[in-house]
């Protein structure tokens, strides 16, 4: 059974840094791609940024771009995220997902099979 298990969350003011991580355990992680999403109160899950199996190709939201960077450790079964210059905007639960196609519709939920229960970010202005 693949389980996914977020940290890193927390409250932090405008113009900070948050680097969450999502543990995956059960299956064979390097066969994994893995995504991340948020959702904010009253708005809808959205796509945040989402990496191969050998961690050499990333999407990201355009909302993110420039300011994120996820990464993979096939060693630890580990994928991070690094929030830098974050926004009252980027305030959300974060949740991870793993999958096992990579396409370009890696940006879409429903290409992900599991999904951890997600870490609260905060972010104040």
């Amino acid at each position: 059974q693949v389980q996914l298990v977020e940290s890193g969350g927390g409250l932090v003011q405008a113009g900070g840094s948050l680097r969450l991580s999502c543990a995956v355990s059960g299956g064979t992680f390097s066969t994994y791609i893995v995504g991340w999403f948020r959702q904010a109160p009253g708005k809808e899950r959205e796509f945040v940024a989402s990496i191969n199996w050998t961690g050499d190709r990333e999407y990201y939201a355009d909302s993110v771009k420039g300011r994120f960077t996820i990464s993979r450790d096939n060693v630890k079964n580990t994928v991070y995220v690094q929030m830098n210059s974050l926004k009252p905007d980027d305030t959300a639960v974060y949740r991870c997902a793993a999958g096992n196609v990579w396409s370009d519709a890696s940006r879409s939920a429903r290409e992900y099979d599991y999904w951890g229960q997600g870490t609260q970010v905060t972010i104040s202005s």
